[in-house]
């Protein structure tokens, strides 16, 4: 069962017993209706042995209401027990109607609860007649926009241009290919690089390093082609070991000269490419030769032979890891370039549109699927809830939760839920019935919602209450705002928006629960449409 939806489902079970509690505390408020500002009197009354401990709350605030006043404790003597009576001045200074909380009393460490109250904070009145009046300033003439269409011109001369680079760098690459397919021999093929390498003017560009590196390369696929020595992968040192022992095994007509000579160019290439050193121009024209005559000595050296079927072999595995490498090339530079132009194109979007036009037409929202997705409409539970939902809701085990609390209470109990952290939409429907005959006083179901949520581990708990009517006439209460929650599954937290419709009709209780993630829009529409659709089947029917 996913974590928000068994949160939820427990609302109901820990608002029960505050719910059907009968009430010690007798309270009472001198006014429903005052003025910004204005003090309201709030009264807590309840009568207790004389050897009773009675521990009043001391906060700060009740609610949203400011406590300015905290009166000290009156005690009346009745009898053989005591009357405590214990008032509360308080005040809020923004209109509208708020909820005076249930307020926790301690009678000999036991937990009891006064009963919750509406009151209404008014606006002062002003007098316009004796207000001094100015006339309506003119309407000031807007600043021409010139609007964004400079952004699209950016984004397409941006797509231009990277179109172009790429075409060039496939264009160049096929010809480099073009150049190299005509080759029959690698010394043909050596000798066509060391001119295309001299085209190119690298360290006469200063580009030294590169310059070697290509040099060495040239040498080396020769060396790996015509002698068949792995020289690509091997060091200086085992290179020149393998062709001294290649030159002997194959009577390879090679003097000490054309080694030594080929062995100096490497080492000094190494030198640039690991030491950072830089040659004199004279010493790279005379690298470059020295090279240009190893190839073209080491390829006189070579015995005429009829090559055989191992030397082919390798020739033509050679043949295909360079078109596979090629291949590869192409696909990085092609791939490359279109996750370039899709960022390109995503930025532009959210430079003229914003970010959440990208997320809901591009990226993608899942409570946008499920609102624009095929709605269900039907009854859950007992007594029956008609709603309309975007995914079905299926049954919860229910009966795992009750049997921590008095399962003896419910002559049927049943829940059904939709939720998923990846949908970020959740929503449960529970249902109970009573076997004996029980009011429930849903004034009190708010301060067990509160208790649920902290007990499962919510923090920063925004929480509102106030009275609720379906279309059907059936009375009931609204729970409704924010919380945070620790997603554990992406290790990070989140702010919830939450909203619980409850209803306590005689012997069975019916409770709807929301949840999606604070200002989701989205989310907004969907709960809205699903409340809408409410019908309550009345007990007995």
């Amino acid at each position: 069962m996913n974590r928000i939806v068994y949160i939820f489902l427990m609302l109901v079970l820990f608002a029960l017993p505050l719910a059907a509690q009968q009430n010690q505390l007798q309270t009472s408020i001198d006014t429903t209706k005052n003025k910004i500002g204005a003090q309201f009197n709030l009264t807590i009354k309840t009568t207790v042995d004389t050897n009773a401990i009675v521990i009043f709350p001391a906060k700060p605030n009740f609610g949203t209401l400011e406590v300015i006043r905290n009166y000290t404790i009156d005690t009346v003597r009745k009898d053989n027990r005591y009357e405590l009576i214990k008032k509360y001045g308080l005040t809020q200074f923004d209109s509208g109607k708020y909820t005076i909380k249930p307020i926790q009393v301690l009678i000999n460490k036991a937990p009891f609860y006064s009963d919750s109250l509406n009151v209404e904070v008014a606006n002062v009145a002003v007098d316009t007649l004796k207000q001094k009046m100015y006339d309506i300033k003119d309407v000031i003439p807007a600043k021409r926009a010139i609007g964004n269409w400079w952004i699209y011109v950016l984004i397409a001369l941006a797509i231009a241009a990277i179109g172009f680079l790429v075409y060039r760098q496939v264009k160049k690459n096929q010809a480099n290919r073009g150049e190299l397919d005509h080759f029959k021999t690698p010394i043909e093929k050596a000798t066509g690089l060391l001119q295309q390498l001299e085209r190119k003017e690298l360290w006469q560009k200063g580009e030294v390093k590169n310059y070697y590196s290509e040099l060495t390369d040239i040498a080396r696929n020769y060396i790996e082609e015509a002698i068949n020595i792995p020289a690509m992968e091997s060091t200086t040192s085992e290179l020149i070991a393998a062709l001294r022992m290649a030159a002997v095994k194959k009577n390879m007509s090679l003097t000490q000269g054309t080694v030594e000579n080929l062995e100096v160019v490497l080492k000094q290439a190494d030198l640039v490419k690991f030491a950072k050193s830089k040659p004199l121009e004279y010493e790279i024209a005379d690298d470059r030769k020295k090279i240009e005559k190893a190839i073209i000595t080491l390829d006189q050296s070579i015995p005429e032979t009829v090559e055989d079927e191992d030397v082919a072999v390798y020739n033509e595995a050679q043949k295909q890891k360079l078109i596979k490498k090629q291949k590869r090339k192409r696909i990085y530079i092609t791939v490359g370039a279109v996750l370039l132009l899709t960022i390109l194109t995503i930025m532009g979007f959210v430079a003229v549109k914003g970010f959440d036009f990208v997320k809901d037409n591009i990226i993608g929202t899942p409570t946008k699927t499920l609102l624009e997705g095929d709605w269900i409409k039907s009854e859950y539970g007992t007594p029956g809830i008609g709603i309309e939902t975007p995914k079905v809701l299926k049954r919860l085990d229910i009966q795992s939760i009750i049997a921590k609390s008095d399962a003896t209470m419910f002559k049927d109990a049943q829940a059904f839920g939709y939720g998923s952290i990846f949908e970020n939409f959740t929503i449960s429907v529970t249902t109970l019935s009573y076997k004996q005959e029980m009011q429930m006083d849903l004034n009190n179901v708010q301060e067990g919602q509160l208790r649920a949520l902290e007990a499962q581990g919510m923090k920063n708990i925004l929480l509102k209450t106030e009275d609720y009517e379906t279309r059907d006439g059936i009375s009931g209460k609204r729970v409704y705002g924010t919380m945070t929650m620790m997603d554990k599954l992406r290790d990070k937290t989140e702010k919830m928006y939450y909203e619980v419709l409850i209803f306590g009709q005689e012997n069975g209780l019916q409770q709807i629960v929301i949840s999606y993630p604070d200002n989701d829009a989205y989310g907004l529409q969907i709960k809205t449409r699903v409340l809408n659709s409410v019908g309550l089947r009345k007990t007995g029917q």
